[in-house]
């Protein structure tokens, strides 16, 4: 890759792995519901603007359906379950589960579109499991039932991604990125605004919630949509798939330093595992020490 493709995963890694962080921060105080509500209306909201000042027009209605349904699995049912993961778990821990979305996608790839687990992946699978029990298994956080709610959630929240990922390739070849997740983000936020209006708060949020919401829509999920597409464009799908790897390093890394987030060996580990899981997973070609 380039340099300034290298800039763009990095930048798309922190964007991302900071957003554990501004959740952490946002969605006690507004809830789960009306943070996402908002999240995908202010990103949706801007990436239409952004497209009327570039002049790319998003022809919403004629694939309104085929949005409603992306949004739901890629935008609507994750994060809300993200938010309300890491409500009850922390930040660190949340970007690290959510990293085993790409296990959940082969999963749906082999029973969606019949395609065959290659010896690697099912090790792959197999380590994202033991990496997910050490994990959980080893943290610092009592086994409470919201702590296991919350994992649980994080975990269904990679599934929903991993069910839109195949989703999302099978009904949009050839589609316009910036149609798909303008589309899908604004799908998603009329989806979610009706349950966010009614748990809107009663009294006007500390400032830093309202700066947190304003990052996390436009920074965090607008423009970091904006770079993901154009690594894409850049440099394929391939190596922007890697920023998979970094997103929960940068989670874990505001998780200790801006929220005071203990890291212990059993995240360290459980974090090592799923990365290695996740490595094996997406290899195209089966890794040497396995043949």
């Amino acid at each position: 890759m380039k340099l300034t493709d290298w800039g763009r995963l990095f930048l798309l890694a922190v964007l991302w792995g900071g957003s554990y962080y501004l959740i952490r921060i946002v969605a006690p105080e507004l809830g789960a519901f009306l943070t996402m509500s908002l999240r995908t209306l202010v990103a949706a909201i801007t990436l239409i603007v952004y497209g009327l000042v570039t002049r790319q027009f998003v022809q919403f209605c004629r694939h309104w359906q085929s949005y409603t349904l992306l949004g739901l699995l890629n935008n609507a049912i994750p994060f809300v379950f993200i938010a309300i993961a890491v409500i009850n778990l922390n930040a660190s821990i949340a970007a690290i589960l959510n990293a085993t979305t790409p296990l959940f996608t082969a999963i749906v790839s082999a029973l969606w579109l019949r395609e065959r687990l290659r010896f690697a992946q099912v090790i792959g699978l197999g380590l994202g499991v033991l990496g997910v029990t050490i994990l959980v298994g080893w943290s610092p956080l009592p086994l409470t039932p919201a702590v296991v709610l919350g994992g649980i959630l994080a975990l269904l929240a990679a599934a929903s991604y991993g069910v839109a990922a195949v989703y999302a390739r099978r009904t949009f070849p050839g589609q316009k990125s910036m149609d798909v997740a303008t589309g899908q983000l604004l799908a998603s936020s009329v989806l979610l605004l009706p349950l966010g209006i009614v748990s809107v708060p009663a009294q006007m949020p500390p400032s830093e919630v309202i700066w947190g919401l304003i990052g996390l829509a436009i920074a965090c999920t607008a423009f970091a949509y904006l770079l993901y597409f154009q690594l894409i464009a850049n440099a394929g799908a391939t190596q922007a798939a890697t920023v998979t790897f970094l997103v929960p390093v940068f989670g874990v890394l505001f998780g200790r330093v801006l929220l005071g987030e203990p890291i212990t060996w059993g995240l360290v580990l459980g974090l090592a595992t799923i990365l290695l899981s996740v490595w094996l997973v997406i290899q195209k070609k089966q890794p040497r020490f396995l043949s």
